[in-house]
């Protein structure tokens, strides 16, 4: 661990869990037959996205904002956040009696920035990114006396995360591995040090988005190290640099860190959504993911197996771009550009393949203006909807062997 970070009790954890609860939901975990199928082994999912503000961090905002002094709290508390974190300090504060202000960078999605303000916040706009929003909410801090609540980067909030896996335990006591989303480490550095205490034989595993991911390079130059940049759907995890305080514990309690593709984490949402009937976030389906792409070397799969979907906040608006995605990358959008004579019938030609065939016509665009066709040709732009990778090919087959030049979207 590092030398100057102490590490997070049991007893620090079991302290939160009796303080959140008269006030935290008790979230449910619930068995997933496709992904028991899948990963062949029995896999449950604990519904963090069904918490108060919708997602676990209210358990670590709560858990910190009570401990603050008289004093302390006299000052009220300041927060930087494009999300989660944000309503989860609004929530906590206003429970608490406490005065909140939230600097969200400009362009945060306006459903959370209602939602901020809805629980009770000051919500101020700062800048482009979340580092800019730090800035100013630092500078706030220091010039109110407002307390500045870290998302991760603290013992109480790490605690405060720890009371899931306590939850996991005491719901599915013979669990054998805990795959958690992960970003800056708050959730899973608090997960593994309160199971790791009572059930050190259990696998805990986190998940980063593969475009924003901190937590490789940093384990193996033993220190939180900085990206660069990033950019991934999954903004809940796109964290550039871990938590002292998570990371001497993900350092020596956490077996594994596997990072997922966006392709991954779409496909995992629309799994969500229509398989157990959950919304979920991108990042709140990383763990998901995984199972779902990861190999079973990586993933070292133990036993009965227990995703955490960490939130389900979602924009309706970025919610439809990711389920089209999804469908996309499960192989059951087929976008393709096609030339086609310029004559009667030429188009019913090429849509008579795709009914033929079973599949499902939802865009048709018919040019004639792209620069290469001839003067009797046009290009026909069609998505269709298929039954996954194995149909999506047949209908490439069927093009190729109906004498269609086929270019496939990119």
């Amino acid at each position: 661990m590092l030398a100057s970070v102490e590490p997070v009790t049991l007893d620090q954890i079991k302290a939160a869990r009796q303080l959140l609860g008269p006030v935290i939901r008790r979230t449910p975990v619930i068995a997933s037959g496709a992904l028991s199928e899948q990963c062949g082994t029995e896999v449950t999912l604990k519904c963090e996205n069904l918490q108060r503000t919708g997602s676990f961090k209210p358990r670590g905002a709560y858990n910190r904002i009570a401990n603050l002094s008289t004093a302390e709290r006299s000052g009220g508390v300041v927060a930087a956040s494009a999300g989660n974190h944000a309503q989860g300090v609004a929530w906590a504060a206003t429970e608490l009696g406490i005065e909140s202000t939230v600097f969200m960078p400009n362009g945060a999605p306006l459903p959370k920035l209602a939602a901020t303000r809805a629980y009770g916040a000051r919500v101020e706009l700062a800048g482009n990114t979340i580092d800019d929003a730090l800035v100013a909410a630092r500078a706030f801090a220091e010039k109110t006396g407002a307390v500045l609540i870290h998302p991760f980067d603290h013992a109480d909030i790490v605690a405060g995360q720890g009371t899931v896996g306590l939850e996991i335990l005491d719901q599915q006591p013979d669990v054998g591995t805990i795959v958690v989303p992960t970003g800056g480490g708050g959730l899973v550095a608090g997960i593994a040090a309160a199971v790791k205490a009572t059930r050190p034989d259990v696998r805990i595993v986190g998940v980063q988005a593969e475009q924003a991911a901190a937590w490789p390079r940093s384990l193996a130059a033993g220190r939180p190290v900085p990206l660069e940049s990033m950019s991934t759907m999954a903004d809940g995890i796109a964290v550039g640099r871990p938590g002292d305080v998570p990371f001497a514990h993900v350092e020596t309690q956490v077996d594994a860190i596997v990072t997922v593709s966006e392709d991954a984490l779409s496909s995992a949402l629309l799994l969500c959504l229509e398989r157990a009937k959950l919304i979920v976030e991108p990042a709140g389906a990383a763990a998901v993911a995984a199972l779902t792409s990861c190999s079973a070397e990586d993933l070292g799969l133990t036993g009965k197996v227990c995703a955490v979907l960490s939130g389900g906040n979602i924009d309706p608006l970025l919610l439809t771009h990711v389920v089209n995605h999804g469908l996309r990358a499960a192989g059951r959008y087929l976008g393709v550009h096609v030339t086609i004579p310029d004559r009667p019938g030429g188009l019913v030609g090429l849509l008579g393949v795709v009914s033929d065939n079973g599949a499902s016509v939802v865009d048709v665009v018919h040019s004639r203006t792209r620069g290469t066709l001839a003067l009797d040709e046009v290009e026909v732009f069609l998505t269709v909807e298929t039954r996954g990778p194995a149909h999506r090919q047949d209908l490439l087959d069927a093009f190729d062997a109906s004498g269609y030049s086929v270019r496939l979207q990119n």
